[in-house]
């Protein structure tokens, strides 16, 4: 398995992880009042930095046990990369087009900055997904 791979299943894992810790921990604040009245700044801004602090261990730590060279790239793996990261993109233009809606209509911040976290979590799980399938199927198709 790649090295590239390997670094879109962690962040996969950690996206997911630290997103679903931060909706636990809202839907624990709200009890039974409205949501949009939990404070979520901290938790948020939290989970998202764990999550870059997390990404950022689990690959050096891959690769130091990759030895040396494991971190070698050829034109393929740019291909992969330049292609996934256009998918993952598709998802912070919604998000940020999300939030300009919010805000035109006039929606409280907590919506717009779980509008926007969302977008984020989806761009990176998307992006890291069209990642695996593309060295699992060995690239992507050249016109």
């Amino acid at each position: 398995m790649a090295l590239e791979e390997k670094r879109a299943w962690v962040l996969i894992v950690v996206s997911l992880g630290a997103y679903t810790i931060y909706v636990v921990t809202i839907l624990g604040r709200a009890g039974d009042g409205p949501l949009a009245d939990v404070a979520y700044a901290g938790a948020l801004l939290w989970t998202i930095g764990g999550a870059i602090v997390a990404a950022i261990v689990a690959h050096i730590a891959m690769a130091i046990a990759g030895g040396h060279g494991a971190d070698r790239t050829d034109e393929r793996d740019r291909e992969i990369n330049q292609v996934t990261e256009r998918i993952g993109q598709s998802f912070v233009v919604i998000g940020a087009l999300a939030a300009l809606v919010m805000a035109i209509a006039e929606l409280r911040h907590f919506w717009i900055a779980n509008a926007v976290y969302l977008a984020f979590v989806l761009s990176s799980v998307l992006s890291s997904f069209a990642k695996i399938v593309a060295y699992r199927r060995g690239g992507f198709q050249t016109w």
